[in-house]
């Protein structure tokens, strides 16, 4: 679990995020949403220690980061997987080198337990087959999913992944979705994802929240969003006629 108190950051005298409080549970598909320059990005970085915030506190399983030692922090980034937006890939690297990466740097294990887990990553976003293939030879679901098997080698305990459907099209975002999800659930971490996609909000929302203009505005779960009166969540989520159709449609099954 991270449970984030009071978080406020500022940029010269822009305040980016005003006084956000919330709970991400273990294995939960932990959603932010929120549209661009809402301060949804700075958050993220915020908790995994990429922004030093202003004020609050970023407690994970109750020990607070921002008052942890050098060394808790670094102990503490070791259980962390990240996807970023664009995959972050190293092209120098066939996609085996890539996953094997984390655990040449943060682990001990020889070459043989390098290259079993390695297998079973690869694997269990089934890309067994891939290991010789370069960065350059993968579409973008397969960057993406070699992303996740690079985020999951060590095995984390929290599990951050920043727009991973951003440039794919529907079809391979929510294979995407539900391999997160599955991820989440099978070995029971604390998932947080940044999206603006409104299919991983109705597919894997399980807990979210709508950070508009630096303030948490709005907190729920996909079985809720349709219920709410509130007009700016109303408006970035049901923003054209399609999706406004749905949500009328929803609501009057639910009468």
């Amino acid at each position: 679990m991270i449970e984030i108190k009071n978080i406020v950051k500022s940029f010269s005298d822009k305040r980016v995020l005003n006084d956000i409080s919330t709970v991400f549970e273990t294995g939960k598909t932990n959603l932010t949403i929120g549209r661009s320059g809402s301060g949804k990005t700075v958050l993220m970085k915020s908790m995994i220690g990429l922004e030093t915030v202003d004020s609050g506190q970023v407690l994970f399983d109750g020990k607070d980061m921002l008052k942890m030692t050098k060394k808790e922090r670094q102990l503490l980034r070791e259980t962390i997987g990240m996807v970023f937006q664009n995959g972050a890939l190293f092209d120098s690297m066939n996609v085996a080198d890539n996953v094997r990466f984390p655990l040449r740097m943060f682990t001990n294990m020889t070459k043989a337990e390098m290259s079993k887990r390695v297998d079973f990553c690869l694997d269990r976003v089934n890309l067994s087959n891939a290991h010789d293939l370069s960065t350059s030879e993968l579409s973008g679901g397969m960057r993406k999913r070699v992303a996740i098997a690079r985020a999951i080698v060590n095995n984390p305990k929290y599990l951050f992944c920043d727009e991973p459907n951003s440039g794919l099209d529907p079809q391979t975002s929510i294979v995407i979705d539900s391999l997160i999800k599955e991820i989440t659930e099978e070995y029971n971490i604390t998932t947080i994802v940044n999206t603006h996609d409104m299919n991983s909000v109705m597919g894997i929302g399980e807990h979210i929240i709508f950070i508009y203009e630096g303030n948490l505005w709005w907190e729920g779960t996909r079985h809720t969003i349709t219920q709410t009166k509130n007009n700016e969540f109303n408006d970035f989520m049901f923003n054209n006629e399609l999706t406004k159709l749905l949500k009328a449609s929803v609501n009057k099954k639910e009468e």
